[in-house]
């Protein structure tokens, strides 16, 4: 009799820590890819479109004439100025931007 209720519990307990050893064995992720910065004061239309979200072909252009009007941008805040850009949309794109 011992012998049969030995085989299931040792079956149901190798089982239960199999995944655990498993899990241990994966290699870790890797970590997220830094997004190169976009410098606000030298990127151009299409730069600022493809490298931040939200952003389109009208608010780019926006950003462009805005730079153009007022001179260079001296912090990523000052984007707040340019019609169209909120602070929500600031925040999404916060780390993607730069000033030089």
């Amino acid at each position: 009799m011992r012998k049969f209720l030995i085989a299931p519990v040792l079956a149901l307990a190798l089982s239960a820590t199999a995944p655990l050893a498993w899990a241990n064995s994966q290699p870790a992720m890797a970590p997220a890819t830094q997004v190169q910065a976009l410098n606000l004061n030298t990127a151009d239309a299409d730069m600022l479109r493809q490298g931040l979200v939200g952003i389109g072909q009208a608010k780019a252009e926006a950003i462009i004439a805005h730079r153009q009007a007022n001179g260079a941008f001296t912090s990523v805040d000052e984007l707040l100025e340019v019609r169209g850009i909120g602070k929500a949309l600031l925040d999404r794109n916060r780390d993607r931007l730069a000033v030089n």
